[in-house]
């Protein structure tokens, strides 16, 4: 057996692919199509790479029921290969497979096609709904948002309310003294008219002897 280290060259790959591999080449059904647009996310860098890794290359192999969880020991798990359910991941932390604290890849917006169809989506039930569902969903909609910024950000709107308040006061008193003095002029001159019927009837009442005296 030969131990010579030198003068020895290593041959390369004997089969090479000319073009790139797809996962849907040969197989485009629903089941393919949704694991391609699956959307990965509360998990680790290297996890997430795993996982891609495993959907490329027709690897990937989907659950059939939910798996129990490390940390609440529930059926919360509906996704492969992960370990933690969302909750526990999002309370602890930490990466739903591996279970490691490193810096954990949120869920990924929605793509500029996507958020396209879910808002044409959006604008065609509003279409179809009553005046009255409209009102309902787009004050839902107030009150949500409300709540996300929290309780800070109603400050200003109290603020404007006891304003409010305050000019409803201010007017209502204003209300009250006009109706006050307006119902002092309306004595004054029911008075002014009593008054002067009172007299025409004194001047009716004189004699003609009077007058010529």
């Amino acid at each position: 057996m030969s131990v010579q280290r030198g003068n020895y060259k290593k041959k390369g790959q004997k089969y090479k692919n000319s073009s790139k591999f797809k996962n849907n080449l040969h197989d485009n059904s629903k089941r393919t199509q949704e694991i391609n647009s699956m959307v990965i996310s509360e998990v680790c860098k290297r996890c997430m790479q795993i996982i891609q890794w495993k959907i490329q290359y027709k690897k990937y192999k989907q659950l059939t029921q939910p798996k129990k969880c490390t940390k609440c020991l529930q059926k919360t798990v509906k996704k492969a290969y992960y370990v933690i359910c969302s909750k526990c991941a999002k309370d602890n932390r930490i990466c739903a497979k591996c279970g490691e604290k490193a810096e954990i890849i949120h869920e990924n917006t929605p793509t500029a096609s996507e958020a396209a169809a879910q808002q044409s989506a959006l604008e065609a039930e509003l279409r179809f709904m009553t005046e009255r569902e409209r009102r309902a969903y787009y004050r839902n909609q107030r009150k949500v948002k409300v709540d996300e910024e929290g309780p800070d950000s109603c400050d200003g709107n109290d603020n404007d309310l006891e304003e409010d308040g305050d000019n409803d006061s201010s007017s209502t008193e204003d209300g009250i003294i006009e109706e006050e003095l307006e119902e002092d002029l309306k004595t004054d001159l029911q008075n002014l008219i009593l008054s002067g019927q009172s007299e025409k009837t004194g001047d009716d009442d004189s004699s003609p002897s009077d007058v010529l005296r």
